[in-house]
């Protein structure tokens, strides 16, 4: 697989879950990474330790998705390292639920910190390093558009914000030939969102196939998405589960 030979990406988050699954898959097809890690610093560079075996630079930086200074530094220092920016995958992300009379101010504002604000930052800043053919992916959720139990909303209020901000980029940046995209996956098999967790039997009754899907579904299809044959594919919402939303 080589559909991203040369290519050089920034997958934001990507220590474990959906994010290194990702990054794992675009190393695979052909691209160099760096992957961004609040706290685990020992699984980014075992996540670094496979990219390279597969014969690609890889590169994790520590930043807080939160700081939006170490958001806009980790974009630079990828696209410095590598030369240049093609792909971002804006990854990471945080959920804080619950009723709505225990959320507090700062479950508000970290969860639109890490969810939204550190995605247009980061748009922002991997904007300037793209030229044509550049790819910018977020990984929003099916909880943007379809709400199946309470105690979800602050966390869809966030993923629903980056539908339009997804739609407005497009707009803004495909006159430079750069695609901006959101990928929403369903219930995924996750040390976060495990298939036999507590809440795993209420959320397999949603879907058309009752399975959780895998983190290597979600990451295959942000390779397409990041890849030339998806050239036209331009302010989509590309949602991966399961039938839950159908």
């Amino acid at each position: 697989m080589s559909t991203l030979q040369g290519k050089r990406a920034l997958v934001t988050g990507a220590s474990r879950g959906i994010g290194a699954a990702i990054a794992r898959r675009l190393a695979a097809e052909g691209a160099d990474v760096a992957i961004t890690y609040q706290h685990s610093a020992a699984p980014a560079e075992a996540i670094v330790a496979e990219i390279e075996k597969l014969g690609r630079r890889g590169l994790a930086i520590q930043a807080d998705s939160a700081d939006p200074e170490a958001v806009k530094a980790a974009v630079d220092q990828a696209a410095e390292t590598f030369g240049g920016l093609d792909i971002l995958v804006n990854n990471a992300g945080i959920f804080r639920g619950g009723p709505l009379d225990t959320l507090t101010l700062e479950d508000i504002d970290a969860t639109l910190a890490v969810n939204v604000r550190a995605v247009v930052v980061a748009s922002q800043a991997a904007a300037r390093h793209m030229g044509e053919g550049g790819r910018i992916i977020s990984i929003g959720s099916n909880l943007a558009t379809s709400v199946p139990d309470a105690g979800m909303s602050l966390y869809s209020l966030s993923k629903a914000a980056l539908i339009a901000w997804t739609q407005g980029l497009a707009r803004d940046l495909g006159s430079r030939g750069i695609t901006a995209n959101i990928v929403h996956p369903g219930s995924t098999d996750t040390d976060m969102n495990p298939a036999e967790g507590e809440r795993a039997d209420f959320q397999r009754s949603r879907m058309a196939i009752k399975r959780y899907g895998k983190a290597a579904d979600v990451a295959a299809l942000v390779a397409f998405v990041a890849g030339p044959e998806a050239g036209s594919i331009n302010g989509a919402g590309l949602t991966i589960d399961g039938g839950a939303n159908a």
